[in-house]
């Protein structure tokens, strides 16, 4: 599946629970993809606090707020010409998925405090580990956002019910660490 879908431009949605390789999946998207040479931005949105990650994925000008004592380029922006991977996308507030929603649909946005319009190009690759449909049966995410991001979904099962992935990871990990030294 990934070496089908990493040579377009689809947005993927990879679901799966902790720890069953879905960043692993967002990477080898990206590195199969005509976006390779671009960046790979990786965003935990359930680490970032709801205050926060608007500034964190939009950037934010000059004086936007408290602190704000320089421009400083959001996510977005520096995953330009590459992909940005949104990683617990279902822990994102309705009112950032309402923002998220516009800037997918228009490739366009203003930093925090900015009147610019910022335009981007981007793949956008996000991954959940929550039941991401009962989530917007519920309203707890939006229906709208669900099928922008979810145009191939990916469902990545936990290792014990792929034992033959065994032997690749470990492969992978073995040529991992021992380029890291």
């Amino acid at each position: 599946m990934i070496d089908t879908v990493a040579p377009t431009e689809a947005r993927v949605l990879i679901t799966g629970g902790n720890g069953s390789g879905k960043e692993l999946v967002a990477r080898q998207l990206h590195d199969k993809s005509e976006r390779a040479a671009g960046p790979f931005i990786e965003v935990n949105c359930a680490a970032i606090p709801t205050e926060l990650i608007e500034s964190e994925l939009f950037g934010h000008e000059k004086g936007a707020f408290t602190g704000a004592a320089a421009l400083k380029k959001g996510k977005f922006e520096l995953a330009d010409k590459g992909t940005i991977f949104l990683d617990e996308i279902g822990e994102m507030s309705l009112n950032m998925q309402t923002r998220l929603l516009r800037v997918l649909q228009e490739g366009i946005y203003y930093r925090v405090g900015g009147s610019q319009k910022v335009s981007v190009d981007v793949r956008v690759i996000s991954a959940t580990n929550r039941d991401i449909e009962r989530e917007v049966q519920n309203k707890m995410f939006r229906e709208d956002l669900y099928y922008r991001l979810n145009v191939v979904q990916i469902k990545n099962p936990p290792l014990r019910d792929r034992n033959t992935d065994i032997v690749l990871l470990a492969q992978y990990f073995l040529e991992y660490f021992r380029t890291q030294q």
